[in-house]
């Protein structure tokens, strides 16, 4: 049995969780969350000197919590996990400087860990886990990505968001509406009584300088800007906003967009398995069609426990005890954090010279 103590400090959820690995088996046995959202609320989206400061605040008391709640202390721990890229550059350096400052108090290795490897690690904590190879659709925060995942950590990326990713758009579009942030969640409250076919809104698309258009790519700030040239119309006819039909029929056009270009990606390049993480991963709409339009063309989908897909420190010591039972070596303790790193880049984190 291996035990990880995991901290995740990307962005304005404080999180630690404890997370073991026996019998072939991951098994949550604490999770902590402090989540900013109604602190950032107020400024309309995440303010990075604020998060920091939570960060600094929070951590030492949810690591007790976490302790506590798991019955267990540092000498079960086997190894200590923390996300240092990408994400808020003082945010991460939070939860990196603790992490490594414990391991060398305590003498446990420690693991660096990818954000968006976490997210893909979510799924592992699921009642069924995918075999590679297989297709994942990553739609958290700032990203929208189709990644092929093969076997040892080989990581090829079929598309990519070239604008605003879907997450950036529910926030946007919550803003336009009046809604408050985060607004994947309250978007997907409002619509739940509206029409999501009472406004039609653009698919965007990205083009390819060679001609024609990228298949796997995705774009949603044409789809945001026809949002506000709704509402602007709307409101020039002074007539109320019908907000949950504004809000249905947005996010009608997110779920059909990201499951049109997944299920294309997966047929045309022959995967038969498919994976769904990410916080945008949690919304009822899009789950609903991607599990019923995968059947079309017999591909299995596994869906992250929407309570892995937000941000959390469970995803994230999964992925670190995933590198360790796969023979990996922990990460260097002069590992820094890094704003922007591609995902085909994670492996970089565990060489003995640290690449930042």
């Amino acid at each position: 049995m291996q035990t990880v103590l995991a901290l995740e400090t990307s962005c304005d959820e404080t999180a630690v969780a404890l997370v073991q690995f026996e019998g072939g088996k991951f098994r949550v046995i604490a999770n902590c969350i402090a989540s900013q959202a109604d602190e950032h609320s107020k400024w309309g989206g995440v303010v990075p000197e604020i998060a920091s400061r939570r960060h600094l605040e929070l951590m030492p008391f949810l690591i007790k919590e976490a302790l506590i709640e798991a019955k267990t202390g540092f000498e079960s721990i086997d190894l200590i996990g923390a996300t240092v890229a990408p994400g808020l550059t003082g945010a991460l350096l939070i939860g990196s400087l603790t992490a490594r400052s414990l391991a060398a108090l305590h003498g446990i290795p420690f693991f660096g860990v990818h954000h968006l490897e976490g997210h893909l690690a979510s799924v592992l904590l699921s009642d069924e886990v995918p075999t590679p190879p297989f297709l994942v659709l990553l739609v958290s925060g700032g990203h929208t990505e189709l990644i092929r995942v093969n076997k040892n950590f080989d990581y090829q990326r079929l598309g990519r968001s070239h604008d605003d990713a879907a997450g950036e758009a529910f926030d946007k579009v919550a803003r336009l509406l009046g809604l408050s942030y985060p607004g994947g969640p309250s978007i997907e409250k409002i619509a739940k009584g509206g029409d999501p076919r009472r406004f039609s809104f653009p698919k965007g698309r990205v083009s390819n300088p060679g001609g024609g258009y990228y298949p796997y790519d995705f774009s949603f700030s044409g789809l945001k800007t026809a949002v506000l040239r709704q509402v602007e119309k709307l409101k020039k006819s002074d007539i109320d906003l019908p907000l949950s039909d504004l809000a249905a029929s947005f996010e009608q056009v997110v779920a059909e967009v990201l499951v049109e270009r997944s299920l294309k990606c997966a047929e045309e390049q022959g995967i038969d398995s498919l994976v769904m993480v990410g916080g945008v991963a949690a919304n009822h709409r899009l789950r609903e069609l991607m599990m019923t339009s995968s059947k079309d063309i017999s591909l299995k989908v596994y869906l992250a426990s929407k309570s892995f897909c937000t941000d959390n420190a469970a995803m994230i010591g999964t992925a670190a005890l995933l590198r360790l039972i796969s023979g990996g070596s922990p990460s260097s303790m002069e590992l820094g954090v890094c704003a922007r790193l591609g995902l085909e880049e994670a492996s970089r984190l565990y060489d003995d010279q640290p690449p930042f």
